[in-house]
């Protein structure tokens, strides 16, 4: 049997789309010849992926989990091309496992996530790759966040297409923790507080009030004025302190905290959704 360097294999994988265990079976069995190669792996339902990267994978799984005590979560989102697939329970399954291994070994990145062990001598991105032939579409690992505090708590939509880590500065306050993950998925703030908004949107929203503000017929030493007025109002909407809370009668988000102990406060969330 011909030996197949490491290279050969990194090289039909990036043709094919395949795992690398596979190209190297493919490449042992062709005598490395890449063409033969190539048609193993088809005649196997394996090497389909490199046709589909121009597809989009739109459908998915996404699943939020927390370690045992609650200072870290993470979010990993499976994607596919079709709701068939992503309802199938061992793409599910898939998903909570690489969202396990995510958790366990809290890489800072999506890459550093898709470079872990899933198993054996099979990392995430081969494993990706792989099931890319199996299944027969487009699948990709498309989301990875994650979050640490004093607690964390999660929310899962019972679909599987959408989730929220939201982190808390007090312990044993899991229930306000499951509420503001419910408010955050119901309401989507883009942060916690204005401060923590970025600098592009505080800009593009200025920009969007002095033009409707424009618009309306104002003078345009006005506009500044009534593009900040509106800035506020976008604030208090899309902000997770400001707005006002789903669950309450009239309060806010912060007031509803307060309620509950003067100084809590959520101090960072995470949310995806397909």
């Amino acid at each position: 049997m011909v030996k197949v360097s490491a290279s050969d294999i990194q090289k039909l994988r990036e043709m094919t789309g395949a795992g690398m265990m596979d190209c190297k079976k493919a490449l042992e069995e062709s005598n490395g010849d890449y063409e033969g190669a190539q048609d193993w792996l088809r005649k196997k339902g394996i090497a389909k992926a490199a046709k589909r990267e121009d597809r989009e994978a739109k459908e998915g799984v996404v699943v939020a989990i927390t370690n045992a005590d609650q200072t870290r979560g993470i979010i990993v989102a499976l994607n596919c091309e079709t709701d068939f697939v992503a309802r199938n329970d061992n793409f599910v399954a898939m998903t909570t496992k690489m969202g396990e291994i995510a958790l366990a070994n809290f890489p800072a990145t999506l890459e550093e996530l898709l470079d872990l062990p899933y198993e054996g001598a099979v990392t995430i991105r081969e494993k990706v790759g792989e099931q890319n032939g199996i299944i027969g579409e487009k699948i990709d690992l498309g989301r990875y966040e994650r979050i640490e505090g004093a607690l964390v708590l999660t929310y899962n939509h019972s679909n599987n297409k959408r989730s929220v880590l939201v982190a808390l500065n007090m312990t044993g306050q899991e229930d306000a923790g499951r509420n503001l993950a419910m408010q955050i998925a119901a309401m989507n703030p883009v942060s916690v507080g204005k401060d923590d908004v970025d600098p592009k949107i505080i800009e593009k929203e200025i920009e969007i009030g002095k033009e409707l503000a424009r618009n309306e017929g104002k003078a345009e030493d006005m506009l500044e004025k009534i593009a900040l007025g509106r800035l506020n109002k976008f604030f208090q909407e899309s902000t997770l302190l400001s707005q006002k809370y789903v669950k309450g009668a009239g309060e806010t988000v912060d007031q509803y905290l307060k309620g509950l102990h003067k100084d809590l406060t959520a101090t960072g969330f995470k949310h995806v959704a397909l």
